[in-house]
């Protein structure tokens, strides 16, 4: 079935980014928005919009019932969640298709598999790709839990089975730790994910978080090379690359096979993410999990191949087969995203929404601004803190640094704080600049050098 019009059920830019896409390819877009963000502009971009709720995310963004009463309501073929919210939503995946629309992302039951950690974990297994060290299923007992640890050694990591985005995850020091936590785990995970099950992974000291970009047709899979994301505040990421440029040639070729693999495994639909750990003491690398969505930081494999990911997903999820095949893609260059919050760096992070009073926005060659913002637009206080993302593009990681530094300081964002000051001073830093960096660096750096540069606190009170 050809796709003549798209319901996009998100916010901000990736809401636009999304209606872009559609627009690119002759669709007609139908943008959903809560109460509060009847201004955004994904509304003004769209042609048509719809008020799905009050601005709690449960009676707007998050109600299925009324997502797909308005996709109905609108005529639509299809809808396409973005990220976040409801797009690894298995229920909401099956409520689309049931209705008779097409979901702009993977079947529901591949969702639901690979949505469960443990389950994607056993996936992953039987597709030959190496998983951390940890437990073989969920855990139901501090017994269990107990004789895992046992195995594995500590310090080990408490994951939610259900969780993801690196939410639901508390490290034990050792055998006290995780007596006290996993109860605490437990009980977190059933509130926030509505699923209590927990498991345990070993925790790789000074790990590399390393990702591959996969797109497939349900029968054709490739990979589109990998991202570096190591740079993250509180298991968040706050800085993303492609490629990663400190991984070995060999070990690029494995981890990109492997991920192909796990694809193939479970005949994977659309644009997803395998996410893995590596030690570059061993040069070995391991699974973590599959985000079965379009990511935040996409941008910078579109950068270095030159393949839009959005309109390939819309694509695919007409029934056209893959555009592409793995001969065809090829990476250029080096490219870098920084996630530009409404936070203010010099006060412990807190969000600051408000009213953009100036905005100026850097062109050039290899610069591209992914934003939600205009002057004049008042944030709202209910959602995620991302305004936009800045990508810089060049030949070598060098050059894009460089490129990086001219571009964030002729980026203006007035009425809020932001974390643009973040982001020079990551861009400028030597450690960064060698990449002498794993997933813990940015905070250590937070509290050391970035505090002492500018006093600002890095936890939030």
């Amino acid at each position: 079935m050809t796709i003549r019009s798209i319901l996009v059920a998100n916010r901000g830019e990736i809401a636009v980014r999304i209606i872009k896409a559609a627009k690119a390819l002759g669709i007609r877009t139908v943008q959903v928005h809560s109460a509060a963000d009847a201004d955004m502009l994904a509304v003004k971009l769209a042609d048509e919009a719809i008020d799905i709720g009050s601005p709690a995310p449960k009676k707007s963004y998050l109600n299925i019932e009324a997502v797909v009463n308005a996709a109905k309501a609108a005529g639509v073929d299809a809808v396409h969640p973005g990220y976040g919210f409801l797009s690894e939503n298995a229920d909401f995946a099956d409520a689309v298709e049931k209705a008779g629309l097409i979901f702009i992302g993977p079947k529901g039951d591949a969702i639901r598999l690979l949505g469960d950690k443990v389950a994607a974990r056993a996936v992953a297994t039987k597709a030959g790709v190496p998983t951390v060290p940890g437990s073989a299923g969920r855990l139901a007992t501090i017994e269990e839990a107990r004789a895992v640890a046992a195995k594995t050694g500590f310090p080990i990591m408490i994951k939610a089975a259900a969780g993801g985005g690196g939410r639901g995850i508390r490290i034990a020091a050792d055998l006290a730790d995780l007596e006290r936590h996993f109860p605490q785990a437990s009980a977190e995970a059933l509130a926030a994910f509505g699923d209590g099950g927990l498991y345990l992974e070993k925790v790789i000291t000074k790990a590399r978080h390393v990702e591959v970009q996969i797109l497939g047709d349900g029968e054709n899979f490739v990979h589109c090379f990998e991202r570096e994301c190591s740079l993250q505040r509180r298991r968040q990421k706050v800085w993303e690359e492609a490629p990663s440029f400190l991984l070995p040639a060999e070990v690029r070729a494995k981890l990109c096979e492997s991920a192909v693999a796990l694809a193939r495994e479970v005949a994977y639909r659309g644009a997803g993410t395998v996410e893995y750990l590596y030690d570059e003491t061993t040069r070995e690398f391991y699974f973590i999990e599959v985000n079965t969505r379009i990511q935040v930081e996409h941008p910078v494999t579109e950068m270095i191949t030159g393949i839009d990911l959005v309109s390939e997903m819309i694509r695919v999820a007409g029934g056209a087969p893959l555009s592409i095949r793995q001969a065809d893609v090829e990476a250029f260059g080096h490219a870098i995203e920084c996630r530009i919050n409404a936070e203010d760096p010099a006060k412990a992070f807190m969000p600051a929404p408000g009213t953009i009073s100036r905005l100026v926005v850097p062109e050039g060659e290899g610069i591209r601004f992914d934003t939600m913002l205009y002057e004049g637009y008042t944030i709202p206080p209910f959602y995620d803190s991302l305004v936009g993302k800045l990508i810089v593009w060049a030949e070598t990681r060098e050059a894009c640094l460089e490129r990086l530094r001219q571009a964030l300081s002729g980026l203006v964002i007035e009425g809020i704080p932001t974390t643009i000051p973040l982001h020079l001073a990551l861009a400028s830093d030597a450690s960064v600049a060698r990449g002498a960096f794993d997933t813990r660096f940015l905070e250590r750096w937070l509290e050391t050098e970035f505090a002492a540069k500018t006093g600002a606190t890095a936890e939030v009170a």
